[in-house]
């Protein structure tokens, strides 16, 4: 099971950092996972551009080769499994992830359009999980915002480029002193510990 850690923070304070690091202490604890078997990008210390940018230079049918993705594509394509870890700004990943995917998950990369109502998913037999925290209350996204995080993450991304396999952490009322950060962390660290795939 080769994974893939896509974390999005740009302070290694936060308690994001914090599920990043329990996420991993769980996958090397895990005996189902060979420590060779996981790689972290984390988008703000590499310096990731999420500006996309067409012109008569760069045009956007040439997205899915672009040579300063390469080394991201082969890791997407590498990774059986894919962690996304990031805070929910707004009701949504923050805009460094999104600037991610808009540039990384380009037609006949991520997709291929075959004339149809929905493309072909060409990265399908991957899983995904989200590992995500905020500061209102848990049912937030799902009573005032109509579940728009998942939606957007679940349907309008990750199952149009062909992964149907997505396990979602919400973790709300995170910068509460009594916002159950230890036990939402040691929940993050078992889940991975044991997860086979």
């Amino acid at each position: 099971m080769k994974t893939l850690i896509i974390y999005t923070h740009p302070n290694h304070n936060s308690l994001s950092h914090a599920f990043l690091q329990r996420t991993l202490q769980g996958l090397h604890d895990n005996p189902h996972i060979a420590e060779l078997d996981i790689q972290v990008l984390d988008l703000y210390a590499e310096g990731f551009d999420p500006l996309l940018v067409f012109n008569e230079n760069k045009r956007r049918r040439d997205m899915h080769k672009d040579p300063a993705l390469e080394k991201y594509r082969n890791q997407l394509l590498w990774a059986d499994r894919i962690i996304f870890i990031y805070p929910i700004w707004w009701g949504r990943p923050p805009a460094m992830l999104l600037g991610f995917i808009d540039r990384m998950f380009a037609s006949n990369f991520a997709y291929r359009e075959k004339g149809g109502l929905l493309p072909e998913g060409l990265l399908k037999g991957k899983s995904v999980v989200c590992v995500s925290s905020m500061k209102g209350p848990t049912l937030y996204p799902l009573l005032w915002l109509g579940n728009a995080h998942k939606i957007l993450m679940k349907r309008a991304l990750l199952r149009y480029v062909g992964i149907k396999k997505v396990k979602f952490f919400e973790f709300g009322g995170m910068e509460k002193k009594q916002g159950k950060q230890a036990k939402n962390l040691d929940r993050i660290y078992r889940y991975f510990r044991t997860a086979a795939q």
